[in-house]
């Protein structure tokens, strides 16, 4: 995929900066036609990622109708972007599947942990529970829906970890 336009200058490092195609940093930024409308877009695309992690919209040039070039410092910016991006994406996939309620039961702390496993064919969570000192008490299989809160974990404790919370 070359786009003649692009000019490009390579070096043995893999580092390659042109107009249209910029890559660097773990990180590969190409404009490309945006498909919805008249202008063009940037996709950000993470070395080794099949997709794009982020794609934007990206400002004309002066003629209004061809793309502005990319630039150190344009990349830098988008670099930046696309790896928050991208950390905030994977922050929120991790508070999904893995929950932590803290509680006091006879006066003692115990850590209720709830870790989801999305399989396509057999999705399951692991309900476990530890003492202050990091101690498995128990640890169960239940659905992947099993909803956590500190009531649901003080009844499961207080009723000797049955099986079937």
């Amino acid at each position: 995929m070359t786009d003649p336009d692009d000019d490009a200058l390579t070096e043995e490092n893999g580092l390659v900066q042109s107009p249209r195609l910029w890559r660097g940093d773990g990180w590969t930024a190409r404009v490309i036609k945006n498909d919805d409308d008249e202008g063009w877009a940037v996709a950000m695309i993470k070395n080794g990622e099949p997709e794009p992690a982020l794609i934007g919209p990206w400002t004309m040039g002066r003629d209004k109708k061809n793309p502005k070039p990319l630039d150190g410092p344009a990349f830098s910016t988008l670099v930046k972007t696309a790896s928050e991006f991208v950390r905030r994406h994977e922050q929120q996939l991790h508070a999904t599947l893995h929950r932590r309620v803290d509680i006091t039961v006879d006066g003692k702390p115990i850590v209720v942990t709830l870790d989801i496993t999305p399989d396509e064919d057999d999705p399951y969570a692991m309900l476990a529970a530890r003492n202050g000192d990091g101690v498995q008490l128990a640890e169960v299989k239940v659905a992947p829906s099993f909803k956590l809160n500190s009531t649901v974990a003080y009844a499961w404790v207080e009723a000797g970890f049955p099986r079937r919370p």
